[in-house]
C-alpha cells in the first residue's frame, strides 16, 4: 500500500494495523508494504518528555519470522531511529549491520544471552561494535525455580565480571529486571541485593517498567532510592484490573497495554527517569496487536504532561 509523504501518524497506524490483523501477509506483500516508497512518521513532542524514543525490536518478532529486513523498514516507518536488538535473526552481523543502515536505524543496545556472555565474550563484543552499540545487555538470569539468594549473589558475581570485560572494550553492561527478583530478603528483596553488590562503575540496570510494576515494586520510588544506577528505560505496561505480586517474571500477552491505557503513573516515573538522567528509552510492546499499540503508545508519549 502506497501512502503520501503527508498523510499523519493515525492513516500510517490504519495501514499497518491492518497488515496485522487476521492472517499474516505473505512474504511479498509484506516486503511491497514495507518498502522505501513510505515515508515515515516523524516523532515529535508538545508535552514534558523529551528524550530519544527507540523501540525493542522483540515488539515486531512476529513480522520478523516472515521478513526480518522488511519488518526493520516498518520500525523506522513507525518513526523510530533507533533500536535494542533481541538477536539477528540468523542473519551475519555484516548483513545484519547493513539492514539496520538501510532501513535508517541505528542499534544503540542489543540484548544478549547468558552463555553468550559467560562463554563468548569477545563475540558479544565484536558484534556491540558491528552494530555501533554501546549498550549490551541481559534480560533474563537463569535459575531453577523460585529465584534465591543464591542465584542472586552468583547473579553479582557474574556481573561484575560481564561488566569488567565490557568496559575494558569500552561497552557498558546492564541487567533487565524481569520480575522475578524482588523476592523478600533481609530490609529489601534480592533486586535490592543485586542494585547493591554490583559495582556501580563496571553494572548498570535496564528497568522494564511492567517487570517491575507486577511484582509489586513502586517504579519511581526504586529510581530514587538507587540513583544512577538506571540508565535505560522499557516502556511497557499491563491492563486495569491485572492483580499485582507475581514473582513469576510472566505475564500472558493478552494482559499487557499500549502506554497510557493501564496502570502505570507514566507522567510521575517519566518525570523521576528525566530527573535521574535515563539514556535510553525503548518502548517494548508485547502485546497481540504491536502495529495497532505501538502507534497508540508513541501519541501518548508525544504529549505526556507531568
Amino acid at each position: 500500500m502506497k501512502m503520501h509523504a503527508s498523510l499523519p501518524l493515525a492513516g500510517i497506524v490504519l495501514a499497518l494495523a491492518a497488515q496485522g490483523c487476521g492472517n499474516q501477509p505473505s512474504r511479498g506483500a509484506e516486503s511491497a508494504a514495507a518498502g522505501p516508497a513510505v515515508t515515515a512518521h516523524a516523532i515529535s513532542y508538545s508535552g514534558d518528555f523529551r528524550a530519544p524514543l527507540g523501540v525493542q525490536l522483540w515488539t515486531f518478532r512476529e513480522l520478523a519470522k516472515t521478513d526480518p529486513v522488511a519488518m526493520m523498514r516498518t520500525v523506522r516507518r513507525l518513526g523510530f531511529t533507533h533500536v535494542e536488538t533481541a538477536g539477528l535473526y540468523d542473519m551475519p552481523i555484516e548483513k545484519f549491520a547493513q539492514a539496520l543502515k538501510d532501513a535508517g536505524l541505528q542499534a544503540t543496545s542489543m540484548h544478549v544471552g547468558y552463555e553468550d556472555l559467560r562463554d563468548h565474550p569477545e563475540t558479544v563484543i565484536a558484534n556491540a561494535k558491528a552494530l555501533g552499540a554501546k549498550w549490551v545487555g541481559l534480560a533474563w538470569y537463569p535459575h531453577e525455580g523460585a529465584f534465591t539468594e543464591a542465584d542472586a549473589r552468583h547473579a553479582v558475581a557474574d556481573f561484575n565480571r560481564f561488566g569488567r570485560t565490557m568496559k575494558d572494550a569500552g561497552l557498558s553492561f546492564f541487567y533487565h529486571d524481569h520480575g522475578f527478583e524482588p523476592v523478600p530478603n533481609g530490609d529489601g528483596t534480592l533486586l535490592d541485593l543485586m542494585i547493591r553488590e554490583t559495582d556501580p562503575q563496571l553494572v548498570h540496570f535496564e528497568m522494564d517498567v511492567l517487570w517491575t510494576w507486577l511484582p509489586g515494586v513502586d517504579p519511581v520510588a526504586l529510581i530514587r532510592k538507587y540513583p544512577g544506577r538506571f540508565r535505560l528505560m522499557h516502556i511497557k505496561d499491563m491492563k486495569p484490573g491485572v492483580p499485582r505480586g507475581s514473582l513469576t517474571g510472566g505475564l500472558p500477552d493478552s494482559l499487557e497495554a499500549a502506554i497510557g491505557e493501564g496502570q502505570v503513573p507514566w507522567p510521575a516515573l517519566m518525570q523521576a527517569a528525566q530527573q535521574d538522567g535515563f539514556e535510553e528509552y525503548y518502548i517494548e510492546d508485547e502485546t497481540p496487536a504491536p502495529l495497532t499499540n505501538v502507534p497508540k503508545s508513541i501519541r501518548y508519549l508525544e504529549t505526556l504532561r507531568y
